[in-house]
């Protein structure tokens, strides 16, 4: 409910000075003004759940874990590119883990839901949730961004991204 306000009130940042506005301008990634609702048709029924709903699929569903190839794994709502296949690792979870994500393409904001804080990320760009970081990773960042791999793409690296949409 929180996030669908802070999306519908995304235009009014617009009126905000320069100066007072949080955003991910400096490197470059632009928030997109639209509802949830709006990705409703461009994902499927279970990503949009996920990463409009912050639900979270089964540990052990994702066909991303045995991915292994090189490439990069995309936003599956607006395709910005958030982990490079460099980062990823076998954390034992059951989800895609990865050590870093690109930087500056997650947000991240406190969550609460199982009583104990979490820190929850979520795509830059169109806001989508991603899943959560934890620091039981592998050195040296000690860092394990744990992903719903139905909130992500695969893109093999001998293929072209695909276009920005939204």
């Amino acid at each position: 409910m929180k996030r669908r306000l802070l999306l519908k009130s995304l235009p009014l940042l617009t009126l905000l000075p320069a100066g007072l506005r949080a955003s991910a301008s400096s490197v470059g990634i632009q928030a997109l003004p639209h509802a949830p609702e709006y990705w409703r048709d461009q994902v499927s029924p279970k990503a949009w759940k996920i990463l409009f709903e912050e639900a979270t699929e089964p540990a052990g569903s994702s066909a991303l874990n045995d991915e292994h190839r090189e490439g990069t794994f995309v936003c599956a709502a607006c395709y910005l590119p958030l982990f490079d296949s460099s980062a990823k690792y076998e954390s034992g979870t059951g989800w895609p883990s990865f050590t870093q994500p690109i930087e500056g393409h997650l947000g991240t904001k406190r969550d609460f839901k199982l009583i104990w804080p979490r820190t929850e990320y979520h795509c830059a760009r169109c806001g989508g949730h991603q899943g959560h970081v934890f620091n039981d990773g592998p050195p040296p960042r000690g860092e394990r961004w744990c992903n719903n791999g139905l909130a992500l793409q695969f893109i093999p690296r001998t293929e072209p991204l695909p276009a920005l949409r939204g």
